[in-house]
Parts: structure tokens; sequence; C-alpha cells
């Protein structure tokens, strides 16, 4: 698969992700927020918690899923790039919360959304 294909699967990913969390009442604060750690997929805010979520999308029929791809190296590196994004983000709702999901999205080879896991409090 090129980059370019992956790249596309990962956006449809995220787009559908965020349809997901916009469904459930949560308010999207930043989508691909860089930082010096990486890139954040989503940082949302549910009222009361400051929610970062790390996206994940595949296939299905693939040898492995997409929560198989979120490693405890991952979750570190999105822990770094939440402090980093709370350290840079001043004008954000200060919330007694964090909380670190994950949303696993697999597509069949039609490209239609096959699943949607989202796992609160994943890490």
């Amino acid at each position: 698969m090129s980059d370019d294909l992956r790249h596309q699967l990962g956006r449809a990913g995220e787009d559908a992700a965020v349809a997901h969390l916009h469904r459930r009442g949560l308010e999207i604060l930043a989508r691909n927020h860089r930082t010096r750690f990486g890139e954040l997929d989503v940082v949302a805010y549910d009222g009361t918690a400051l929610v970062f979520c790390e996206v994940k999308t595949g296939r299905a029929g693939a040898r492995t899923g997409p929560v198989d791809n979120l490693s405890e190296s991952k979750r570190t590196q999105v822990r770094r790039m939440a402090a980093a994004w709370l350290a840079d983000t001043a004008d954000r709702p200060h919330a007694a919360d964090l909380r670190f999901d994950a949303i696993c999205i697999t597509f069949d080879a039609h490209g239609r959304l096959a699943t949607l896991d989202h796992m609160e409090g994943a890490f």
C-alpha cells in the first residue's frame, strides 16, 4: 500500500472518529496538532475532561487490527504530546480530569466503515 493510500485511509478514520465524538456531544478542540514529540490525532472536551484521542485505522481482513498498533511506546508518546499541548495551549477549557481514549476503526474492502471501537480511558 502506498503512503498516499495509507494517508487517505488514516484521514478517513480520523474523520469517522471526529463524527463519532460529535455525535456523543464532545467539542473538538484540535485535530492533527503537531508537537515536538509528534502529532496528536484529536483533542476534545466532554464538559468535564480533556480527552486526548489516538485514532488507529485499518482494513477488514488485515493480519493485525488497528488496536495492535497501540503499543506502550505509542501510549508514552501520546502522553508526551498531550503534556506539550497543555503547556502550549492557553486558550482551552480548564478541566479537572484528563482522559486518554483510543478509537479503532476498520473499513471494509469497499471503503465502508466496518467497525468503530471507542475505548474510553484506554491508557
